[in-house]
């Protein structure tokens, strides 16, 4: 379900309340805790931080006039999903998370490759999610991306 909403207020603004209270949380969560130099906008009708041009000139390799993104969290038709490319291209930080959710979550870990699912909005684990974004950098993320890139 995207979104067509050009801000991340009226991105906010449009959610259900259960849905948007969780967002919100998420949103602080992410804000608080990612490395300076990602910047919040929408992207591919969800929150997304994303690394800007001035900072990686290149952008998307599918689309080079978009930034590179990194992180977007979204309300799906089903879930709450908090999408993490880091985690993807990065197998010790996918380790490192699926090892740390239980200590943080009773709920079982609903994920893809990128993607974690929170079916009950009671069950993100915010803390878990903010830990999450300290872990990379935005010099971390540019390196991990194209190593992926080149092979």
């Amino acid at each position: 379900m995207q979104s067509k909403a050009v801000t991340v207020e009226a991105y906010t603004n449009e959610l259900p309340e259960d849905r948007k209270e969780a967002i919100l949380k998420l949103r602080h969560a992410i804000t608080k805790n990612i490395p300076k130099g990602f910047e919040e906008t929408m992207s591919y009708g969800m929150i997304g931080y994303v690394v800007p041009h001035s900072l990686y000139p290149n952008g998307y390799h599918c689309d080079p006039k978009l930034p590179l993104p990194f992180l977007s969290i979204a309300s799906q038709k089903n879930f709450i999903a908090v999408y993490h490319m880091g985690m993807y291209s990065d197998p010790k930080l996918l380790d490192w998370f699926t090892t740390a959710f239980p200590k943080y979550s009773k709920a079982k870990l609903d994920m893809g490759k990128s993607c974690i699912r929170f079916k009950k909005p009671d069950q993100i684990p915010f803390d878990l999610i903010g830990e999450l974004c300290k872990k990379m950098t935005v010099k971390d993320w540019i390196s991990s991306y194209e190593k992926m890139l080149k092979k």
